[in-house]
Formats: C-alpha cells, structure tokens, sequence
C-alpha cells in the first residue's frame, strides 16, 4: 500500500483543485485592492454559499471520465485515450452546463473536433493558455500509468485543444507535479525535480502520442518544437526556485501577490508556476494556499484550481474542512472519482 493510498491523495486533489476553483471564480480579472475590498482580509477569505466551479473543473471532470473509460479498456496507448477524452470534451462544449467562461482556444478546438478530423488539424497551434494544464491533475492521479503513459497523456489532452509546446510541456510538468506529491515527494525539493524531469526531455518529441503535430508549427524539426516549450518552463521554474530561494521575497510575496513573480498565469507555464509558488508559500497550511491563490491580479480560478491539486494530493483528502468540501459543485463526481482511484491496487508504481 503507498502512501497515496493511505492518505488518499486523489480524493484531496480532486476535491482540492475544484475547492479552489469555486474560491477563485469570483475573484477573476479582479486586481488584489478590488478583491481586498470585495473580500476583506485574504487570510480570512471564505468560500462562497454557493460554490460554483468553472469550465477548469467541469473541464478536469471531463478529461477524468475520458480517462477512466481508456483505462477500462486495457493498458493506456494514444488510440485508446484519445477518442473517449475527445467525446468528453465535445459533450463538454455542447454541455447547457458550459457556461462559466470557457476560454475561446478550448470552445475553437472543441467545435472543430466535434468532427471527422485528425484532432491534429483540431489543435489550436498557436496557443499555450493555461486551459491545457489547469484539467491535468488526472493524469498525475491516475493508477497504473508508467512515467511514457503519464508524460504521453499530459501532453495529448493538452495537444487536443492547445497545440503550442508550452502547452504540452507546462500539462506534463504539472501532472508530474502532482504524482510526486501524491506519492510522498517532498514540496522543498519539488522544484528541482521538476527542472531535472523538464531538463531530461527538453529535446524528446514522443511521435507515439503526438504524431504529427509538431509539423503544424514552423518549426524546422520536431526537437526543435518540443524543446521551445521546454525551454519556457525551465526559464519559469529558475524565477520560481530564485524566489523560494529569497527568504525576505517570500515574506513580502505571502502577503503581496504572487504573480509579481511568476505571473498572472493566462498561459500555461505562468499558470504551472504561480500555483507552485502559492503552495509552496504554504504548504502545509492549504486553505492559506488557496486563499492566497484566489487573491491574486492574475487568472485566479485556475491558479486557485492548481494550488489545490498540489495542496490536495500531498496533504490528502483531510487537507480540507468538512464544510468545505460537502458545499463544493460537483462534489460527488469528484469525490467518486477520487476513491476509485485511491481504492485501486497502487503497490510497485
């Protein structure tokens, strides 16, 4: 039995990531003087009555459905997960539910793959918003998954709607982010296994689940294309890891904003960092994460929504107030979806 299994991490991620979602969806294009006025002291901040998500659960929800049906199937390959994870999001886009501002690269990339094309010529290329990693945590939480199987599927369900490198690399870096918590990794050190992971694939372009995507950009080669997202993460990471660093730049961060230093999280690897940065200002403190998460200039549901996965899959299911947990959106499919997976037979992964 591991460690994610006793303290079950995929329940906590599931229900952290969307806890932090329905905090941050009201704080949304909100600077930090308006939501301060709007919610008082951001150390008090308190989850809404009605604790609606956004299109990041409903998304996450839609990729771990896809996920489960591939798995139910035999052993994870590309033309397994990908037609159960396209209908996801298709149902998704048509979903009377998808009204809580989707973002236009994933309604495009939806539209066009509620269709007979290769979901290559769906794939918005150009983009690396942070739609394609917010969904993720799934991936990092599912059981059975060899490290291939995990990076491959990070980057396909990212690829289906959000084609630009970034996207892919930032999705596998934050589904790695979460399988190491989930299994007992340590959040001092979480940094630096993150840059080493991102160091040892920058120039490996995975064609088995990928295929020709690459040749969609302008890029001359497909090792060319990987490692320019690659190459945006590990520029990320080293701010980050330079900020957690500064023990005096924390302290100012825990009660300014962090995206100041890491951004406002609108794409992908700002999104994958400024989420770090808020959990690891408070890692064992996971309602301070969320909260500081939420109190941010940035895309603060999805920033929120991430710092949950990670709190979440590292603390466990009893990271979060009962409360809390019972009023969320969604909270059966998640907590479902969750003890299904840290009810599964995890021993050797």
């Amino acid at each position: 039995m591991t460690a994610a299994h006793v303290k079950k991490a995929a329940t906590g991620a599931m229900v952290g990531l969307a806890l932090g979602d329905a905090l941050g969806f009201p704080t949304e294009f909100d600077d930090v003087p308006s939501i301060l006025a709007k919610c008082g002291p951001w150390r008090e901040m308190e989850l809404p009555k009605e604790a609606l998500v956004s299109d990041d659960t409903q998304m996450t929800l839609a990729l771990a459905r896809g996920l489960r049906v591939a798995l139910s199937r035999g052993p994870l390959g590309p033309r397994r997960m990908e037609r159960p994870v396209r209908e996801e999001f298709v149902d998704w886009y048509h979903s009377p539910e998808n009204t809580r501002a989707p973002g236009r690269t994933c309604m495009v990339a939806c539209r066009l793959l509620d269709s007979d094309l290769p979901w290559q010529r769906a794939s918005q290329i150009d983009s690396k918003g942070c739609g394609a990693n917010m969904r993720v945590a799934p991936v990092g939480l599912a059981p059975g998954l060899g490290e291939r199987e995990r990076s491959g599927a990070a980057q396909l369900q990212a690829a289906l709607t959000h084609g630009h490198p970034t996207a892919l690399a930032a999705s596998d870096l934050t589904a790695r982010a979460v399988y190491l918590l989930a299994r007992g990794a340590e959040p001092a050190g979480l940094v630096g296994q993150l840059r080493s992971y991102a160091l040892e694939r920058r120039e490996r372009y995975d064609a088995l689940w990928l295929g020709d995507l690459w040749s969609y950009a302008q890029d001359p080669t497909p090792e060319r294309f990987i490692a320019r997202g690659w190459d945006e993460c590990l520029s990320v990471l080293e701010g980050l890891e330079a900020a957690l660093r500064d023990r005096s730049a924390r302290a100012s961060l825990a009660e300014t904003d962090p995206c100041l230093v890491t951004g406002d999280g609108w794409v992908a690897e700002e999104a994958l960092a400024t989420a770090l940065l808020c959990f690891l200002l408070f890692p064992e403190t996971p309602l301070l994460a969320l909260r500081r998460a939420a109190c941010t200039r940035g895309d603060s549901d999805s920033i929120a929504c991430l710092t949950g996965a990670f709190a979440g899959a590292h603390l466990g299911a009893g990271a979060w107030p009962g409360d809390w947990a019972e009023r969320v959106e969604y909270r059966g499919e998640l907590v479902g979806v969750g003890v299904g997976w840290d009810g599964a037979d995890l021993t050797g992964l």
